[in-house]
């Protein structure tokens, strides 16, 4: 996919060398974007393999709402997030519990709080909201919504969490039946991080709009700090010198998004060029 290995060039000809928490430096560039269209294909890089598997089953998992990995671990043997998880799986508030349950305080009143009224801590009570539940209600009744919107990021929690939310808000938006998606990130590994966003989320957009009647659209990604580890320039500039293929096709059975599982995923035609192993910085 030429938009990847662009971007990959841009930062390794433009980055500026930055610290950071992990201890490995990187060089980052500052807000860039790109597009892709979904009609051309699924867009899972041709020039490194990708492991589509793992990328679905992110995915379902962040579906399912919950605070821990078991389920990617224990029930599916995907250790993505081992790295991040406490020896019993617990990984805190992230992705999929605010996806899913987004915590928030609500008055008795059935106003949710805005700090305004002179409310007592006991007139409030904790709930939970199903944004992406919202998000595709939303798609059904008001597609042309500009509040189609999912945000992971939650100030208050965020201690609670084991990795804050790199990739913090996606917004849905519909033209010529048409769904597109753009994802706002913070933080983007471009190497690591970056082909399993655009795959996962490119994903769920298809999935979405297959249960809303529509066609999928345009993949718009923006990174605010997209990076490069230093450890792995080397295999990046090895990436950059192949030539991208043909696009594989994805196909996704018509079930409602909370209803499909791993088997409901089928990759078409997907060849890609050998794996090139980047090490993951924590």
């Amino acid at each position: 996919m030429r938009q990847y290995l662009d971007l990959v060039e841009n930062v390794l000809e433009n980055g500026v060398l930055k610290d950071n928490r992990t201890g490995t430096k990187t060089i980052s560039c500052f807000a860039e974007s790109y597009k892709v269209d979904l009609s051309e294909g699924f867009p899972l890089l041709t020039t490194k393999k990708v492991f589509f598997r793992s990328v679905i089953l992110e995915l379902l998992w962040y579906l399912r709402g919950e605070d821990h990995i078991r389920w990617l671990r224990d029930e599916n043997d995907c250790h993505i997030w081992d790295a991040w998880a406490e020896e019993d799986g617990y990984v805190g508030p992230i992705y999929p519990v605010l996806w899913r349950r987004f915590p928030y305080l609500e008055t008795e009143s059935g106003k949710s709080y805005s700090g305004q009224n002179g409310q007592s801590q006991s007139d409030w009570r904790y709930k939970e909201f199903d944004q992406l539940g919202r998000a595709i209600e939303l798609l059904k009744t008001n597609p042309n919504s500009r509040r189609i919107v999912v945000s992971t990021w939650h100030p208050g929690l965020l201690n609670e969490m084991s990795l804050p939310p790199c990739h913090i808000m996606y917004i849905f938006n519909v033209e010529n039946d048409k769904l597109n998606c753009h994802l706002t990130q913070r933080s983007g590994d471009i190497a690591l991080g970056i082909p399993f966003n655009l795959a996962c989320y490119s994903a769920l957009t298809m999935a979405v709009a297959q249960e809303v009647g529509l066609k999928p659209g345009t993949f718009a990604h923006t990174i605010v700090d997209a990076h490069i580890y230093e450890n792995h320039i080397e295999g990046l500039k090895e990436q950059i010198t192949r030539k991208p293929g043909k696009l594989p096709t994805l196909e996704i059975a018509k079930k409602p998004v909370d209803e499909l599982t791993f088997d409901d995923f089928k990759l078409h035609d997907y060849n890609p060029q050998s794996v090139i192993r980047f090490p993951v910085a924590v």
